[in-house]
């Protein structure tokens, strides 16, 4: 047990008078590892692994070297707890290794041999990954069989041959300062506090004095640019994909903020407990959080990956196999002084003091004047982009001309291996694309934006000349199927984000076409082929593709009966949807939405739709969603405005479902729902459910708002304002479920299966998991009558309540008489859950 393990490490400390923790309640973090700089009587390194629960560790009097030539004594010592690595301070003099010690690498190790078996022999043989350590190590147990040897005695050897070897490198070379507090262990022992230096500096700027709320802070937005630049007075820094993040230092510990204000101090505690270590109270910074590939650059599915942890486990652990960073862009707040109103210029160099040089969390540097050439290395390295910001701009929240962000999309050339045709005659969907890297072909997705008017008919007329039987090329198997497979001779210039890790493109979009040579490897009587010529898009005569806004929708078959039953045809469904749009966009705006489309109406074939489609114009945004499930990245469409509305409505999209979180932040739901789905109950039992649930939430001093499903029922929500994760909503859900179901047993029950609820109304709590799905409120469901989800006051909730007569012709003369949204406080409250649990505690006991 982790508890026997500390017991040597114990007895040799002194609760209450060292400030090193004791191991108590520590959380896991498998495979850790930590060096700490220790000035004790003999200044040493310590290094320490994480087996099994602990900290096995080594002390390295004369420090690391990267060159193999170089053996370094290391002596083993009693285990320590794995929070040891989160450790440093000042040891009480006459305590046990007392003096001075600080964090000066931390990250992930991997053994190459199980430890299990080979240390017993005397050898471990490991890979570290860190911000100063990398590359392979070995310890060899060289004591305990001779003579007067210390048994506990090992040698320290950098292995050859990974990369990472530097004749002649000694630890000193490496850069000095801690990765947590950014103080050389000398400025600890010293007593050095540089917040205090950067809030004396503060008068004399004339920074107000005045404390700054970090959950009130609106933060400061870049406008778009097309093109980087050269420009006296202004500071270039690197664009880094990841999340916007504000974070500060407060009397209740570290706190990470989102754009939306959704927090995300658990989700990432390795950043959060850096920026405990930072100095300075009232500490107020804003940055980008990102994850790093093993290139250094920004992934933005990593983030992803990393931010869809939810169990405290698969969060720690996440924590050091997959780290985030924070780069820290700007200086808001300290000391209680506002330094909002300084000059940029200041702010950043006042930052710089603050922040470590190398760590979890560091310090976003910048160029002055080289706009253009910054952008260059940018391009030439793969990166995001370039952010431009006038010297001296004060922080003032939401979009300004003082700060810009120029993006740098990369651009390549893909054979074209196949196509998918629109459901509209003359219309092509998308293109298959081979690249070929390394070497060799590889598949690399479908692109469909970009595509001119002018494009289509070319390509209708065009590719059916070049179809064939099977794929050109083994690699080209690996697309969808549906594929329509094409001899490649035509090569599509195409602007990418960048190689998702499932090997295809992300965002790209279509920038011109033309004839080329067949690929490699490919037999040139394989398909007879045809004669092509170039064509592209800025030589195209149709009009350049208009922003939102401006657009004139091209909306088609408008006389198609969708309702066959009731009359109502598509024309009618794109009428209601564009007079319920201002009520409906809320709800929709930032949030990932799945289509179900019926080309031919309710009677006909239908398909539901996460992936937004290929041909989507590139002004319809869509949020990229790592899915563990099918091993990919799922592109999902955004409806930001009506014209992106009415866009998917022409496609034959009648119902619109949403996930309960809003980008960037998907990890956080806006609320937790109840559905009360009768399936042959009576509907005055929903009734009394749903004024049940009302009332127990009232009780629990939780807000609850009601709406139909569209179906049958009645779905109940109540507003979280993203305080709470996935996991969190679903436990609440389960437990006012579980509390309404016992307090009427004759009409609730919370079995899934129909056959098994005996008559009884379905509480439904299982729809709070991350990426379910509600159907958005205001939204027309493919039934006969054309129903509608509509939200209702709770004075309506009645058992004479028919909720049949929400309908596509009912709804919107409803809104003209009743102008304010009953169910809108959902997307901006924010319930005290913790209050009602306690509340509950209290009453339960």
């Amino acid at each position: 047990m982790p508890h026997d393990r500390l017991a040597k490490y114990r007895a040799k400390r002194s609760p209450g008078v060292t400030p090193e923790p004791f191991g108590e309640g520590a959380e896991a973090r498998p495979r850790l590892f930590c060096v700490q700089l220790h000035a004790a009587r003999r200044r040493h390194y310590d290094l320490r692994l994480e087996m099994e629960g602990v900290l096995r560790s080594w002390a390295v009097p004369n420090g690391f070297s990267a060159d193999p030539a170089t053996k370094r004594l290391a002596v083993q010592t009693e285990d320590h707890p794995v929070e040891y690595a989160d450790f440093e301070g000042l040891i009480p003099k006459g305590e046990y290794g007392g003096g001075s010690m600080i964090v000066w690498d931390r990250g992930l190790w991997v053994p190459l041999l199980p430890p299990e078996e080979s240390m017993p022999n005397g050898k471990l043989l490991f890979e570290l990954r860190g911000f100063k350590l990398r590359g392979k190590w070995t310890l060899v147990k060289t004591g305990g069989s001779r003579g007067k040897q210390n048994p506990d005695e090992w040698l320290l050897i950098k292995e050859r041959g990974d990369g990472w070897v530097r004749k002649g490198e000694e630890a000193e070379a490496f850069a000095p300062e801690s990765v947590l507090s950014g103080l050389t262990v000398e400025e600890l022992r010293d007593g050095v506090d540089r917040a205090a230096e950067v809030i004396d500096e503060l008068p004399a700027l004339k920074a107000p004095k005045r404390t700054v709320d970090p959950r009130r802070v609106e933060l400061m937005l870049a406008r778009q640019r097309d093109r980087a630049f050269r420009r006296e007075g202004w500071l270039f820094e690197l664009k880094y994909d990841g999340y916007r993040t504000l974070a500060a230092r407060t009397a209740n510990g570290p706190l990470l903020l989102s754009r939306a204000g959704h927090d995300l101090t658990q989700r990432f505690p390795e950043v959060a407990r850096a920026v405990a270590a930072l100095p300075g109270d009232g500490l107020v910074v804003d940055g980008e959080l990102v994850v790093l590939d093993d290139g250094g650059r920004p992934t933005f599915q990593g983030l992803q990956k990393r931010a869809q942890l939810t169990r405290r486990l698969d969060v720690e652990q996440g924590a050091v196999e997959r780290p985030a960073s924070l780069y820290l862009f700007d200086l808001l707040a300290i000391g209680g002084h506002d330094l909002r109103p300084l000059p940029l210029r200041e702010r950043k160099r006042l930052l710089a003091k603050l922040v470590p040089p190398l760590g979890t969390v560091r310090f976003a540097d910048h160029v002055e004047t080289e706009g253009e050439a910054l952008f260059e290395q940018v391009l030439q390295r793969g990166l995001e982009g370039v952010m431009a910001k006038k010297a001296t701009s004060k922080y003032a929240g939401g979009r300004s001309d003082d700060w810009l962000k120029v993006r740098a999309d990369r651009r390549g050339d893909f054979w074209v291996v196949g196509y998918t045709e629109q459901e509209t005659p003359g219309r092509v969907s998308s293109l298959d694309l081979l690249a070929w890297r390394e070497g060799e072909p590889v598949y690399a997705g479908r692109v469909g934006s970009g595509l001119a008017e002018d494009q289509h008919k070319w390509l209708v007329g065009l590719l059916p000349k070049l179809r064939r039987d099977g794929p050109p090329l083994p690699a080209a198997a690996a697309a969808p199927k549906g594929t329509l497979w094409l001899t490649p001779r035509l090569i599509a210039q195409v602007r990418y984000k960048e190689w998702t890790e499932g090997g295809q493109l992300r965002h790209p979009v279509l920038l011109g076409l033309r004839e080329g040579d067949l690929p490699p490897g490919l037999d040139a009587n394989a398909s007879k082929g045809a004669k092509t010529k170039s064509r592209s898009k800025t030589g195209s005569k149709a009009a350049p593709e208009p922003a939102a806004g401006g657009l004139e929708l091209r909306l088609s078959n408008l006389d198609k009966l969708y309702w066959p039953e009731d009359g109502y045809t598509k024309g009618d469904l794109v009428e209601y949807y564009r007079k319920v749009s201002s009520w409906m966009l809320p709800y929709l705006r930032d949030r990932p939405v799945v289509l179900t489309r019926y080309p031919d109406g309710i009677a006909g074939k239908s398909f539901y739709q996460k992936n937004s489609p290929e041909f989507l114009p590139s002004w319809i945004p869509t949020v990229g969603v790592w899915s563990e499930e099918v091993g990919k990245e799922i592109r999902y469409a955004q409806i930001q405005d009506e014209e992106a509305l009415l866009f998917l409505v022409n496609l034959g999209t009648i119902p619109f479902h949403l996930w309960a979180s809003r980008a960037p932040d998907l990890e956080c739901p806006d609320w937790c729902i109840l559905d009360l789905d009768p399936k042959g109950a009576p509907f005055a039992h929903v009734v009394e459910l749903a004024r049940g649930l009302r009332g127990l939430c009232e009780e629990l001093g939780l807000p609850a708002y009601v709406k139909t499903s569209g179906s049958s029922g009645l779905h109940v929500l109540v507003p979280l304002g993203a305080a709470l994760d996935y996991e969190q909503s679903r436990m609440l859900a389960n437990l006012l479920g579980q509390l309404v179901v016992d307090r009427h047993p004759k009409i609730a029950t919370l079995t899934r299966q129909i056959s098994a609820r005996g008559g009884k109304v379905y509480v439904d709590w299982l729809q709070n998991r991350r990426g379910q799905l509600l159907v958005s409120p205001w939204c027309v469901r493919p039934l006969p009558g054309a129903p509608v989800s509509t939200p209702l006051q709770w004075k309506e909730v009645v058992p004479t309540l028919d909720i049949r007569r929400f309908t596509l012709a009912t709804v919107p003369p409803r809104l003209r008489r009743n102008a304010a949204d009953p169910l809108l406080p959902v997307l901006t409250e924010r319930a005290d859950v913790a209050g009602a649990l306690e509340r509950l505690a209290r009453r339960s006991g």
